[in-house]
């Protein structure tokens, strides 16, 4: 498939997933959250990584917030997102406590994100690196491929864990079961992921 094609194809399927999303009433997400958490809590690369990566979520993902309460009660490392706009360049910066979360000012998305001059924010690369990264995306297929939002925020930042001596870390996506396709078409720079949870009962 050629770039055009290929680009042509995702935002065909961008629309389509958000048009199915967009129908879930939040009791049903919230519900598909709590499988999909509990899910992860059980997993045995969950139980055993020490320094979590994971999305604070936008009203048409899998809730997060109480994957990061779950992450301080079991004392985790736990990393946020700061995208930086105009460019795909996004930092994993450390959380301090659930608490923390609460004083982070909102961005123009509406998520919650350290501040441009909150410095004193670790990064996880320039630290002990990440076990685990929670991974968002818009849409998923069973073998692992992503559709993002198109800026490649994610895709940008799993090359640079690969130059860390820590090495890739282990990619779980957290889906609605709404978000999962047959087939998404991807190339050879999408990133792939290693597991997808959803709510597959």
């Amino acid at each position: 498939m050629n770039m055009a094609a290929l680009r042509a194809a995702k935002q065909a399927l961008r629309k389509e997933i958000k048009k199915r999303v967009a129908l879930l009433s939040d009791h049903e997400k919230l519900r598909q959250s709590h499988v999909v958490s509990q899910k992860l809590f059980k997993h045995p690369r969950y139980q055993s990584s020490q320094r979590i990566a994971v999305f604070l979520s936008m009203h048409d993902e899998v809730r997060t917030e109480v994957i990061i309460e779950d992450m301080f009660k079991r004392g985790k490392v736990c990393f946020i997102p700061k995208y930086l706009t105009n460019s795909n360049h996004m930092d994993m910066l450390r959380l301090t406590s659930p608490e923390d979360m609460s004083t982070l000012p909102l961005t123009s998305w509406n998520i919650r994100q350290p501040g441009d001059n909150d410095t004193d924010r670790e990064e996880a690369l320039a630290t002990g690196g990440l076990d685990l990264i929670l991974m968002p995306g818009l849409g998923f297929d069973r073998n692992g491929n992503r559709l993002g939002r198109g800026k490649g925020f994610y895709d940008s930042y799993l090359e640079r864990c690969m130059t860390h001596p820590k090495g890739k870390p282990y990619t779980i996506a957290l889906a609605f079961k709404e978000q999962i396709c047959q087939e998404v078409p991807v190339d050879d720079n999408d990133i792939h992921i290693d597991e997808v949870l959803y709510d597959d009962e």
